[in-house]
């Protein structure tokens, strides 16, 4: 067993001696069985659900079961990696038929030892039963020869109502050596003779490397050599998640951390800036790249902000024409716009980015955090020139993701600094070095139009957003089908700030600024804000607009409905302040209700409750762990969170200027529930991220009078209470 396998069976005695049945799972002679998660565990708990999935199909003994980090192995698994909530999504019948194809070898070998037919074979939590003859046997004692049985082409799945492990909470298999701080993350590693190597990357955005003068540091104490490094190669067509700003920094590499950082600080270094330059990119999952081009030029956050307004009033291009809005808003009685900004964001992971490398003629070993580290493996190997073959990756715990650790050019940076130094080296990143070289959340900026006619009815609904250098729109979602004229139009900017995955992404931002427009919307109508969108979602119920829309309006209305009635709407407590917000995606639905209090100048959030759809539920309280980290994440995020440029440089390097939410500013109390049905399960890790910007903004509005435009709130909020 490897080194990041669970520890969390206690007394279990861990047997030498395996029969593997399949890739996901082995078994003991005693019985214990040993299940592999293949994907990368980043706090969403898949390393115990996916596990379950796979033991409750098998009809094991869940306290009988370990669980093991699988490394990377394209062969035996597919989509090894985590990204966009699809990981139990996309490998929920995978598992479940790993599971039930085990199952069935065991019955089989069962039912050639008793000479029986394989029909009269039952199962119950590791034993085998035949019941006309009385015998029994543990699964461990017919494991040796099931493994010998071809494996069945076709296997028959439980029924959802046969569920015995799935839809029961099971402690997360890591607790204890989280808890305990026994090695587990990627930053953990140690190996005889490792070395710990730096980068040092250009001060500024549009800044490259001209020369180095390391006299000075090669002779500073554990110092063994500083030398330039060119990450991927300057023609080398680059994998989706091959984003990097600098692709030339410079490595120090030492005998310690400490002294690996002094000799950083003592580093001369010029720069220079760069020229237009243009790269080759393949699409997400594609082999056809396409060229990009990335401008020169030192940025800043005041030209941005100025560049996107303008953009505003410049054609874009038409998403979504439903009906005919110019006609619908010629003719309205009342016209309400609107426009709304989220600036860059980092993603500040507790864990530094960090990664080990050993780099032999024979092997490429390497052990870190990462979320794809499939896509990473194909550049890595077109980078060394050597197959796949000889690559190993071992997957760690991620100390943070949602998108940072799919962007692992550090592992590149790795692997070449242990080729130049022909010895194992840990990669570290300082905080500074993670939140001053990129992949930050876009920045982006939304202008919603609404046309009501006399009567306040919405007649017309005009969406117009864009960002750099994404946008965020998502055309085809409510309330696109509820409204009778709607129009969707996009627009980007190029930039040489390099910006990727954050959690939830595009929907980060579109969800506060539709949601909190919404509201408002509902006010001018004289309408309850829930009643308002259950309203449009009757409409798309009943005889929906197109045929296009992305989201069942039916389970959309089930999450505003539960919300009203678990969170007491209506009903007015003194002093606190409701908002509520809704929101598709990844395939789930959440609608959440914030409670703020202001006392003194001070803002408190006595409680949330939010109320989900994502189908079967695998694991009830690590699904509620991870809805109420969404909401505390989400909080903090719409409060403080902010980085912004003067000529490429960011203005924030540690959490000394980067604000983070505190402990005391979490809500007092988070009420989470879902919506109980058999469909299979969805998304979870990101869905109840987004809702919450606005169900906050929209609580702050009642408390303040304010509305909320731009993020971070809390500008707005100490002006609008004299702080």
């Amino acid at each position: 067993m490897n080194s990041f396998a669970s520890d969390t069976k206690g007394m279990i005695e861990i047997p030498n001696e395996w029969s593997e049945l399949n890739g996901f799972l082995k078994i003991s002679e005693n019985g214990i069985v040993s299940i592999m998660s293949p994907n990368p565990e980043g706090g969403q708990n898949v390393k115990t659900s996916m596990p379950m999935i796979v033991a409750e199909e098998l009809d094991v003994d869940w306290k009988n079961v370990i669980v093991e980090q699988a490394p990377l192995n394209t062969r035996l698994y597919t989509r090894q990696f985590i990204g966009g909530s699809q990981a139990i999504r996309t490998s929920w019948k995978t598992l479940r038929t790993a599971g039930a194809t085990a199952r069935q070898m065991l019955r089989a070998a069962a039912a050639t030892a008793w000479g029986v037919s394989l029909d009269e074979i039952t199962t119950e939590t590791g034993m085998l039963h035949h019941k006309k003859t009385g015998k029994s046997a543990g699964y461990g004692a017919m494991a040796s020869a099931a493994a010998k049985i071809p494996v069945p082409t076709e296997v028959k799945l439980k029924d959802k109502k046969d569920f015995k492990i799935i839809g029961t909470s099971k402690k997360n298999v890591d607790v204890s050596k989280i808890v305990t701080g026994k090695p587990l993350f990627g930053i953990d590693t140690q190996r005889e003779g490792m070395l710990i190597a730096m980068i040092v990357h250009p001060p500024a955005f549009g800044m490259k490397l001209k020369s180095v003068d390391d006299s000075s540091v090669r002779t500073m104490p554990g110092i063994k050599e500083v030398f330039p490094i060119k990450v991927l190669n300057d023609d080398q067509v680059r994998e989706f998640f091959d984003t990097l700003t600098f692709n030339e920094v410079v490595a120090i590499v030492g005998k310690t951390t400490w002294e690996v950082m002094n000799a950083k600080k003592k580093l001369k270094i010029d720069w220079e800036p760069i020229s237009d330059y243009t790269i080759k990119r393949n699409a997400f999952g594609g082999r056809t790249p396409t060229t990009v081009t990335v401008p020169a030029g030192l940025e800043n956050t005041t030209d941005h902000k100025k560049k996107m307004a303008e953009m505003m009033e410049e054609p874009a291009t038409v998403v979504r024409n439903d009906g005919d809005p110019e006609t619908a808003f010629k003719n309205a009685a009342q016209i309400i716009e609107r426009t709304y900004y989220g600036p860059f964001l980092a993603h500040n992971c507790m864990e530094p980015m960090n990664f080990f490398a050993h780099i032999t003629n024979e092997k490429a070993e390497l052990i870190g955090p990462i979320q794809k580290a499939e896509m990473t493996e194909r550049t890595l190997a077109a980078r060394l020139g050597i197959p796949v073959e000889k690559i190993d990756i071992q997957m760690t715990r991620l100390g943070g993701g949602f998108g940072r650790r799919s962007y692992a050019h550090w592992l590149i940076e790795a692997a070449l600094i242990s080729q130049k130094m022909n010895a194992p080296i840990k990669l570290i990143y300082t905080r500074e070095d993670d939140m001053t070289s990129g992949i930050y959340r876009p920045t982006y900026m939304a202008k919603y139009r609404a046309a009501l006619d006399a009567n306040k009815n919405l007649i017309a609904f005009h969406v117009k957003a864009g960002g750099i250098p994404e946008n965020p729109l998502e055309a085809n979602r409510f309330p696109a089908g509820a409204v009778d004229n709607y129009l969707a139009e996009s627009w980007t900017i190029n930039s040489n700030l390099t910006t990727g995955s954050f959690r939830a992404p595009r929907s980060n931002f579109i969800a506060a600024a539709e949601q909190c427009f919404l509201d408002e919307l509902a006010e001018t109508a004289g309408k309850d804000p829930i009643a308002f969108r259950l309203e449009l979602l009757e409409r798309v119920i009943k005889n929906p607009v197109g045929k296009e829309n992305d989201y069942n309006a039916n389970r959309y209305a089930g999450v505003l409905k539960l919300v009203r009635e678990r969170s007491g709407w209506g009903k007015d407590q003194p002093n606190v302040y409701r908002g509520v917000s809704a929101y598709f995606c990844h395939n789930s639905y959440v609608a959440q209700v914030v409670d703020v209090k202001l006392e003194n100048g001070k803002l408190t959030i006595p409680r949330v409750c939010s109320v989900s759809d994502c189908g079967v539920v695998i694991n009830p309280d690590a699904a509620a762990n991870l809805t109420e980290g969404s909401i505390v994440d989400g909080i903090g995020t719409a409060l403080y969170g902010n980085i912004s440029f003067k000529d490429g440089v960011p203005d924030k390097n540690n959490f000394h200027s980067y604000r983070m939410i505190r402990h005391s500013e979490a809500p007092k109390a988070i009420d989470v529930h879902f919506v109980q049905n058999d469909l299979d399960p969805t998304g979870l890790g990101e869905p109840a991220y987004p809702p919450v910007f606005a169900a906050l903004a929209n609580a702050l509005y009642k408390a303040t009078g304010k509305r909320f435009y731009e993020q971070p709130f809390i500008s707005q909020l100490n002006s609008s209470r004299g702080a």
